[in-house]
């Protein structure tokens, strides 16, 4: 596991997951709440990857050139930040325009009947 993720699963859980995928989180959020496109996450998502490896390998001795470990970091990072994203665009259309699009689950919205 330790060669896959470039890393240990403790340095991976908090590091990863909780520290860069918490500005992941706010990244997605921002960047709905400016109507932004999601391959703008997408491309943030890189960036915060690259931190994320500099910093294993900076403060943890991880590896710096694991190639998985560096697109597993990725993909997770990238997930929660689309995550965040599209529930805020739900949100914002349903709070935003609220005559004309209701909520249809957690994940989406629907046009009211009628409009």
């Amino acid at each position: 596991m330790q060669s896959f993720l470039g890393t240990s699963l403790g340095v991976f859980i908090g590091l990863t997951v909780i520290i860069i995928g918490g500005a992941a989180i706010m990244t997605g959020r921002a960047l709905a709440d400016a109507w932004r496109s999601p391959w703008q996450v997408v491309f943030a998502c890189f960036g915060l990857a690259l931190v994320d490896r500099f910093l294993v390998y900076a403060l943890f001795g991880g590896e710096l050139l694991s190639l998985s470990g560096l697109v597993t970091h990725f993909v997770v990072i990238t997930a929660m930040a689309l995550v965040a994203y599209r529930l805020t665009v739900v949100h914002k259309m349903v709070a935003q325009y609220p005559w004309r699009y209701e909520r249809e689950s957690l994940w989406t919205y629907r046009e009211k009947p009628g409009s």
